[in-house]
């Protein structure tokens, strides 16, 4: 009974002698000579993990054909269902096949994605990276996807930095 009692009036004490507001200034006055940790953003950067991963791309062979050969393992890994692809036969000039299969359709809903690593880690070619960009935006309703003549647009810009990046990051990937 007794220690119900003392427990109360505690409690009454430290309300109305606002304990906790002294409290929480006390906080604020040991953070208040400390230097400050705030990045002015567009001037400077934080330092990126190598194993960030950032905007997708695909990749060609440096005879200029894509990589992609539409084995469909990115699709299905994605735990997301970000990724569709719709395949053909490859036909060479004549028309004829040669029994491997192309990308009609290769789209990324950017959205969805979740930026896992597990379409780059499934692909047997590496047609398909996340690359080390990260300042990209959308400004119209749609620009989200991003389609097969982007992802490739954005692999063929920067397949210097993505080469150098496979071979830097190697131990992380």
């Amino acid at each position: 009974m007794m220690t119900k009692f003392i427990k109360r009036l505690i409690y009454y004490v430290k309300t109305f002698s606002l304990w906790e507001l002294f409290a929480g200034l006390r906080v604020t006055q040991r953070s208040l000579f400390k230097k400050k940790v705030t990045v002015q953003f567009p001037e400077e950067e934080t330092p990126r993990s190598p194993r960030f991963r950032g905007l997708h791309a695909l990749r060609r062979y440096p005879n200029g054909e894509e990589r992609c050969i539409a084995c469909k393992l990115c699709e299905a890994v994605c735990p997301a269902l970000a990724i569709t692809i719709e395949a053909e036969p490859r036909l060479d000039s004549e028309g004829r096949g040669d029994g491997t299969r192309r990308t009609t359709k290769y789209e990324i809903d950017l959205f969805k994605c979740i930026y896992c690593g597990f379409c780059e880690e499934a692909c047997p070619v590496d047609a398909i990276v996340e690359t080390n960009l990260l300042h990209y935006h959308f400004e119209a309703r749609g620009e989200q996807i991003m389609t097969k003549e982007k992802l490739l647009a954005i692999g063929d810009r920067y397949e210097d930095q993505i080469a150098n990046d496979k071979v830097q990051d190697a131990p992380f990937r």
